[in-house]
């Protein structure tokens, strides 16, 4: 192993923590073997693709613990693998590192991960009924090989100790996502939606990869400590551009304004991966990268400032849509895009509530795993329907389901005690606190959204499992799901009910080393009233969402006004892409084509009949005939005879 001079402000690794390396590598080659043993592994890859996320769950565990024995102000490891990157000046080593905030993504990546992966054991043992699997090659061993590439992309971005490194788990965590949203390929929804995220994924990664390309243009580095050290000494101009740069890379992993269109459609993947993607990697990617690079954004208000309009923009937007939409899936995906803006919210404040987002975080992964989970659970037992409308009274039929996603459900509207309370309460009343209007604007958005959520996460909880039968005519025995199902459901409804107060007393402190010592603020509103406001509009929206449809909905969509009209077209955002991005590069693929056609090729193409043309004409002169020959030989005599007199003459 080479060695390297490690970034200013961590602490090389020591003993056990220099092979943090196997949190990677484990999963990893777990991957390599699923895809390359081929269907010698179909009978145990499942069982491995689980063991190596579980494995390395409790590597995690022991480095996390280890970690946590440190002092303070040295509570990091890195350590470099070799020197990857050595051109010129610039100097990019293989390198990791694991401190507080990595410590806990850590955990959360491959601990939620382990149960979601035990899930789609059973899960993925059940294939659609209308997919081809035969035709398609795809079996539950592809199925974990590609779940671990995603775990252990996630677990590189989470752990690079420079923004080379996370760009390379960045990049890996697209791959894996397209591979994995487009499972069921021979569907052209399912492509479709692999495309769409993956090409709109491409829209904030150039902004990512070019903000790493300023910050070695100005401070000649991309290493964490060395580029956090310097950027106080960058102009401010290049500090907004290279902050604003990094944001649109978040939004476009994170699904945040204006790049959220493709997370919806990412719901045609298997569900498995639907919690994956949501709960434990891809999408709080973005909310890593602004937390990361904390000191960017604490160097510029402006940055700040746009972040948290992002944040605000989205979370609303995304509980707008969320009312409108019945397929339990999408509606599940909408929240995530609200939750997520909640996040930005926070790390966009600054100061304290950048811990107050990650702890929102690791609470969210559990609620969302075992909402999204629940919602497989359902569709396992209906025959992998999907329309909220066409469910009802299945609280009589799948009695664990119906717990363990109520306890999801109470946790992500903020009903005290569960999770939700302690972690989302927090940041609207940081929000609140901002200095100025916008403390108000900002903070009664945060407001409003949560008696958003409480209406339409109330909507689907009771259309799914309350109110009569509305079933189609396929289903006549709904069934619970099996123990190897319903066990990481139960698991994570503890985490629901339980994380967001365990975390709420210690994950502060714990990040304090990343984010600094959280300054006293100035409360603009009274904790007690904030928190009393938000589980006010909470309860209002659920009892009335409760009212409006204990007795079910139409069955069919009903014509509505504009909003819910919008509403159910995504806020026309499809559209706006479409006519801004989709439909100016269409005319112009035609206009270059035509070009092509008539100008490029047709000056080439009218060239060579010019000359073919003008050879089959010339041909005609070659008769074979001698005296056709002499004639023409006389002729051209003659004509050289006349041009000679006419020299002389003149």
């Amino acid at each position: 192993m080479e060695t390297s001079i490690l970034a200013e402000g961590f602490a090389p690794a020591t003993g056990f923590l220099s092979t943090i390396w196997l949190l990677i590598a484990i999963p990893l080659a777990s991957s390599a073997i699923l895809l390359l043993a081929g269907r010698r592994a179909n009978a145990w890859g499942h069982l491995l693709g689980c063991a190596s996320v579980g494995a390395s769950f409790v590597l995690g565990l022991i480095y996390f613990i280890q970690l946590g024995g440190l002092a303070e102000d040295a509570r990091s490891a890195e350590v470099s693998l070799f020197s990857w990157i050595p051109v010129g000046s610039l100097e990019i080593d293989f390198g990791l590192l694991l401190d507080p905030l990595s410590g806990v993504f850590v955990l959360l990546i491959t601990g939620v991960g382990f149960l979601i992966h035990v899930y789609a054991i059973g899960y993925m043992a059940h294939n659609p009924h209308d997919y081809d699997f035969e035709k398609s090659g795809h079996t539950r061993r592809r199925f974990f090989g590609y779940f671990n590439l995603f775990v252990a992309a996630m677990l590189t971005l989470v752990l690079g100790n420079n923004y080379v490194m996370l760009y390379l788990g960045w990049e890996g965590v697209g791959l894996a996502s397209y591979l994995l949203i487009s499972f069921y390929y021979l569907r052209n929804s399912a492509a479709t939606a692999g495309k769409k995220a993956f090409i709109m994924n491409r829209v904030g990664d150039a902004g990512f990869a070019i903000a790493i390309f300023l910050m070695f243009a100005t401070l000649g580095t991309v290493n964490y400590g060395e580029v956090f050290n310097g950027i106080g000494q960058v102009a401010s101009g290049t500090t907004l551009a290279i902050g604003l740069l990094l944001l649109l890379g978040a939004c476009g992993k994170s699904g945040q304004f204006p790049l959220q269109a493709w997370l919806p459609d990412a719901m045609e993947g298997p569900t498995p991966v639907s919690a994956l993607i949501h709960a434990a990697t891809m999408v709080t990617a973005g909310v890593y990268l602004i937390a990361r690079s904390n000191p960017i954004f604490n160097a510029n208000t402006t940055a700040q400032l746009v972040v948290v309009c992002v944040g605000a923009f989205t979370l609303l937007l995304g509980c707008v849509i969320g009312c409108a939409k019945d397929d339990i899936k999408r509606v599940l995906a909408w929240s995530t895009v609200s939750q997520i803006g909640y996040m930005f919210l926070g790390v966009g404040l600054g100061g304290g509530a950048y811990a107050l987002a990650i702890i929102h975080l690791l609470a969210h992964g559990f609620f969302k795993a075992g909402l999204f989970l629940g919602a497989g659970s359902v569709m396992h037992g209906m025959n992998d329907q999907v329309d909220i409308r066409r469910f009802g009274g299945l609280y009589k039929y799948m009695k664990i389901t119906w717990v363990t996603f109520g306890l999801a459900w109470l946790a992500i509207i903020g009903i005290p005690p569960l999770s939700g309370y302690f972690t989302k309460d927090p940041i609207i009343e940081s929000a609140f606190n901002r200095p100025g209007w916008t403390g108000w604007l900002f903070g009664g958005v945060a407001l409003f959204g949560a008696g958003l959520t409480a209406f339409y996460m109330t909507r689907l909880f009771v259309l799914t499992f309350h109110g009569p039968k509305r079933w189609t005519d396929d289903i006549k025995h709904p069934h619970e799901s099996p123990p190897v199902m319903t066990i990481p459901l139960m698991l994570l409804a503890v985490g629901s009910v339980a994380a967001g107060w365990l975390m709420s007393t210690s994950v502060v402190d714990w990040l304090t080393p990343v984010f600094g010592e959280p300054h006293a603020e100035h409360h603009r509103l009274a904790p007690w009233l904030v928190s009393a406001s938000v589980v006010g509009v909470t309860v209002v929206g659920a009892g009335l969402a409760y009212a409006l449809f204990r007795n079910g909905t139409a069955l069919q969509e009903q014509p509505a006004g504009a909003l819910v009209t919008a509403a159910r077209r995504n806020l026309y955002g499809d559209a706006v892409n479409e006519a801004l991005f989709e439909m100016p590069g269409k005319y112009l693929t035609r206009f270059l084509v035509f070009l092509d056609n008539r100008g490029v090729d047709g000056l080439v193409n009218g060239l060579a009949a010019a000359v073919g043309g003008g050879s089959s004409r010339l041909r005609r002169l070659q008769t074979g005939f001698v005296r056709s020959y002499a004639l023409s030989v006389l002729g051209g005599a003659l004509l050289v005879a006349v041009a000679f007199l006419v020299v002389r003459l003149g």
